[in-house]
């Protein structure tokens, strides 16, 4: 059963001045996501894959259609759906274990519970001795691991990450993903979750999903739906993983409109 449900999903933007066409961003979707599972919406830049997710989070209300988190309709954002952004988004005056408590003061989380969550998250993500950092003494990877623990830490039913590691180089890239692959492989009940991923990587993925959305070019529908039932950890050598990313590549080609 699904725990986020997407029902012919539409969004469209209206122009602003007499001259200005109105933006079609998506239209008809439709696909659903199971309890703790882990699914990539993948396509080309501009087909709707962000404004999905905004919708998603609450943040922007669709055109037609509807969304489902557990079979009520999403309205306005809730620490119920928890977003990590591309940016980081970490208030730079306060240190990391502050950060990641933000959430839990806003929903008045007793203190000295605050503190165990705090510091569950904290190991987690392996961010141990940098409680009293502040943002600016961090890697890039390391302030996106605060990022990671912050959104856990409000115990949210579903994680929507924005491209959470596109900023990040090659190797800081593929370290967070295999921290990723690691939080994915727990059985700790407060780290599995629902996970709704935007990515333009294919490898990406393949690394992380049990179910790829491949949306096609603006408007954005659904083009396939894939499982991924490779076993975990993968590997790109691996002769399944280097056809499925091939399959999927071809999806994706295909959008691209001829020459002339």
């Amino acid at each position: 059963m699904s725990i986020v449900t997407v029902e012919s999903l539409r969004k469209l933007y209206p122009g602003h001045g007499p001259h200005d066409e109105a933006v079609l961003a998506l239209d008809e979707v439709s696909f659903g996501v199971a309890d703790c599972e882990f699914c990539s919406i993948l396509g080309h830049s501009g087909c709707g894959k962000t404004t999905l997710l905004m919708m998603m989070a609450g943040f922007e209300a669709p055109s037609g259609g509807r969304i489902l988190v557990d079979g009520r309709p999403v309205g306005r954002p809730t620490w119920r759906r928890s977003v990590v952004f591309q940016e980081y988004a970490l208030f730079p005056w306060m240190t990391v274990e502050k950060n990641i408590a933000f959430g839990l003061e806003m929903k008045r989380i007793p203190r000295e519970a605050q503190r165990g969550i705090v510091a569950h998250n904290v190991e987690l993500v392996g961010l141990q001795g940098f409680e009293h950092r502040y943002p600016h003494q961090l890697s890039g990877g390391m302030k996106q691991r605060v990022s990671i623990a912050r959104a856990l830490a409000v115990d949210p039913e579903v994680l929507l990450m924005d491209e959470p590691f596109a900023a990040l180089d090659a190797q800081n890239r593929s370290r967070m993903q295999e921290e990723m692959g690691r939080i994915l492989a727990s059985n700790d009940p407060r780290v599995r979750k629902t996970m709704v991923l935007v990515t333009h990587s294919i490898e990406e993925a393949i690394l992380l999903s049990d179910h790829v959305v491949v949306l096609t070019r603006r408007p954005g529908r659904v083009k396939a739906q894939i499982r991924v039932e490779l076993p975990r950890p993968r590997r790109e050598t691996d002769p399944d993983f280097v056809a499925l990313k091939q399959r999927i590549r071809d999806l994706i080609h295909d959008e691209f409109e001829p020459e002339r």
